[in-house]
């Protein structure tokens, strides 16, 4: 089997890629375009108009959130365990490390908004872990901007592969979260969700402390 940031990296690459994300039985969890991570789409606007003060983008991908708020003077910093991710964000010049938001991360608790989007509040498998280290990431008054799954369609978490038509990766830690779901996630991490909301089929909430 191949590394996941490999698999991972030679989607972005192409800017064309297609994944999934399959469970380690083979069964398909998500549909992954990448392509989609390499410019703003639809519901992306509700996130980055929330954004009024230093905002760290938890696996930021190619930069594409990173560089639209550089562009409207928003201070923003890109954190990605990818090499070729930040590459990427870099080549469009965002600013972005090779971080894992679980180890040293820059600014640690001087950020306004830490955004987790684009399925990443699934990093590490375990949601309100996650949760709960980026509050530490964000200032006292500071809040987690998150997308998570349509409601009603389900929770998971386990160890998952990345599949790109020819190549599967090996396992790591993921999970989904049902936006239904998210109050109880949020409430066992020590947050509240403030606001929800949803556009073009993505579902959207903010959390605070």
């Amino acid at each position: 089997m191949t590394s996941a940031l490999a698999v991972y990296g030679g989607a972005l690459r192409r800017d064309s890629g297609r994944l999934r994300l399959l469970d380690t039985a083979g069964r398909s969890l998500r549909h992954l375009d990448t392509a989609m991570w390499h410019r703003l789409r639809p519901g992306d606007h509700t996130i980055l108009e929330r954004c009024c003060g230093p905002t760290l983008d938890v696996g930021c991908g190619p930069g594409r959130f990173v560089s639209a708020l550089a562009a409207a003077g928003v201070p923003a910093l890109g954190i990605d365990i990818s090499p070729t991710a930040v590459r990427l964000a870099r080549r469009r010049g965002a600013r972005a490390v090779s971080a894992d938001v679980f180890g040293a991360v820059r600014g640690a608790g001087l950020w306004s908004h830490a955004l987790l989007v684009d399925g990443n509040i699934g990093i590490g498998g375990d949601p309100v872990r996650l949760l709960r280290r980026c509050a530490t990431l964000v200032r006292h008054d500071g809040q987690l901007l998150v997308e998570a799954e349509p409601p009603g369609s389900g929770g998971w978490a386990g160890a998952a592969v990345l599949h790109d038509g020819d190549r599967t990766s090996t396992p790591f830690p993921w999970a989904l979260v049902g936006a239904d779901q998210l109050h109880h996630h949020a409430y066992a991490a020590g947050l509240r969700i403030v606001e929800s909301w949803n556009e073009d089929g993505r579902w959207f909430a903010c959390l605070a402390g």
